[in-house]
């Protein structure tokens, strides 16, 4: 190589090697910090323009970035990726824009769940593995989910150790490969019946490498304008956070059940109420689908009759100039422009920190179930817990029940009652369908007390097609506290949304791979 040649490549490799020149993000006791040693407050959306991935398209994530930037976020969420793509160009582009990247591990194949099978196996691990691979190159690459609502009642609990198996694996994968230290975290579901137990197990344990390095908490508990800190529930969260180990944030946040969004919590969330404790939010989501959560659009929705393709989803467009939602975007734009706590620096709050990991929840019978003292499930064991009933109900959703199905891994429906009528009507023909759905493990006698207890006329609606379409629902039992906002996507992307049922806390989806 000569000498003209052999100064454009190394000119070439500088600047390659800086385009993505951002500090890196680390965990420091229960706070973020930056390389740079600031504390890392994440203000985020949720971030997923198609189902697989949102990330190997440049033109729209540099489209996106910038008016995230003006949004004044400086986080995304993305809940699947394809590990084998080249993730270079949106990567760079979120990183120019100061926009950090919190991404799920999992796939649709290999979420963790609760089942009568193994949780953590080579195959979930070797793909877990090749997201960090494709990933870890990145700075602006700010931690790992290794589930989303995995656990969302207590009879989900014998699933727990195998979050802190599949990241100690990763942690120790992680580190042998010489990778950054990235953290690596869990995504869970704001049921009050299982918060406190899983967040304290998940950061209990004596050895250090088989703890979380951060924990989140998916809640929807502030809706609307009126509530304040004290009735909106965030009380009850911040008293539970209190020296928490590990750092603690929003991993979705944003009710709408009565819009517009003000997003009123971010006050909290950032102000003396909380920042000392919590490390920010993410908001559900970017891109307006069906379910009305959306900050920006691509167009307005379309009717049936246009072609539906991989830019065209249930009559949204995915791509394009994103165009503000009003007023939602603006509302949640003036929250975070008044809002910029500065936190600690990070060599002053080492030099005085203290973090003990709270004691470890005891196992109950018909409650919390996991032996605190025992040893973590391996690779490859089977059988979540050998302590679980047998007929412990599980939820599902299956397409055609006459052929094999890919499992969807927002499976669990939030319902209150093992037995639920479901009434599906249509604004159409105003016609309604009832039917008892309950699940297929269930007992009669299991079955018959569920249905005494009742879901106290919890209804759903949607259309009757979703009855001819051969859809089969089995429900699985959820605390008072959760609710329903359910929709099912179809394959030739055609959707059955399901409104809400009695006060929303939380929100599900169930989404069917065919």
């Amino acid at each position: 190589m000569g000498a003209p040649s052999t100064l454009i490549f190394l000119v070439l490799a500088a600047i390659c090697a800086t385009i993505n020149a951002i500090p890196t993000i680390s965990v420091v006791g229960s706070k973020f910090f930056t390389s740079d040693g600031d504390q890392f407050f994440v203000k985020g959306v949720a971030y997923q323009l198609v189902e697989d991935d949102p990330l190997v398209n440049t033109t729209q994530c540099q489209l996106d970035a910038t008016l995230m930037q003006q949004l004044g976020a400086n986080a995304i969420r993305v809940y699947h990726v394809d590990a084998s793509a080249d993730h270079a160009g949106c990567m760079n582009a979120f990183a120019a824009a100061g926009i950090y990247l919190f991404v799920d591990m999992d796939s649709f194949k290999t979420y963790i769940r609760y089942e009568s099978v193994s949780s953590w196996t080579a195959n979930k691990s070797a793909s877990y593995r090749a997201v960090m691979d494709n990933f870890q190159q990145y700075d602006n690459t700010a931690g790992f989910f290794v589930g989303n609502e995995v656990l969302n009642v207590l009879a989900d609990s014998g699933a727990a150790p195998y979050l802190l198996s599949a990241a100690a694996d990763l942690k120790s994968y992680r580190d042998a490969k010489g990778y950054r230290k990235i953290p690596i975290g869990y995504s869970a579901t704001d049921t009050a019946v299982l918060r406190p137990m899983l967040q304290d197990y998940l950061v209990c344990r004596p050895n250090v490498t088989e703890r979380l390095d951060f924990y989140a908490l998916n809640s929807y508990e502030w809706c609307g304008s009126t509530p304040d800190f004290q009735t909106s529930g965030y009380i009850g969260l911040q008293a539970l956070a209190e020296d928490y180990p590990v750092p603690i944030f929003f991993s979705e946040d944003g009710c709408n059940t009565v819009p517009p969004r003000t997003f009123n919590d971010q006050a909290a969330i950032f102000g003396p109420q909380m920042v000392d404790t919590w490390s920010g939010a993410i908001i559900y989501e970017w891109i307006q689908e069906m379910n009305n959560y959306g900050l920006v659009s691509y167009g307005p929705q379309v009717g049936p009759d246009v072609n539906q393709g991989s830019t065209i989803i249930q009559g949204f467009t995915r791509q394009g100039v994103p165009t503000p939602v009003s007023p939602d975007f603006s509302n949640l734009q003036q929250q975070w422009k008044t809002l910029n706590p500065t936190g600690v620096k990070s060599a002053q709050y080492a030099a005085t920190v203290k973090t003990t990991p709270p004691p470890c929840p005891s196992s109950t019978a018909g409650g919390w179930t996991v032996d605190p003292g025992a040893p973590l499930p391996t690779v490859g064991v089977g059988a979540v817990s050998a302590g679980m009933p047998n007929g412990v109900p599980k939820g599902s959703i299956t397409v055609d029940p006459s052929a094999a199905r890919t499992p969807s891994p927002y499976t669990s429906l939030s319902v209150s009652a093992l037995s639920t009528s479901l009434a599906f009507s249509t604004s159409q023909t105003g016609s309604t369908y009832s039917s008892t759905v309950t699940p297929s493990s269930m007992t009669s006698s299991t079955a018959s007390a569920a249905t005494s207890q009742g879901a106290a006329g919890r209804t759903v609606y949607g259309p009757p097609s979703f009855k001819d379409a051969g859809l089969m629902i089995t429900l699985r039992y959820l605390s008072e506290m959760d609710v329903v906002d359910l929709t099912i996507h179809e394959k030739d992307n055609s959707e059955f949304r399901f409104g809400k049922i009695a006060a929303t806390r939380s929100k599900y989806w169930v989404k069917v791979k065919r």
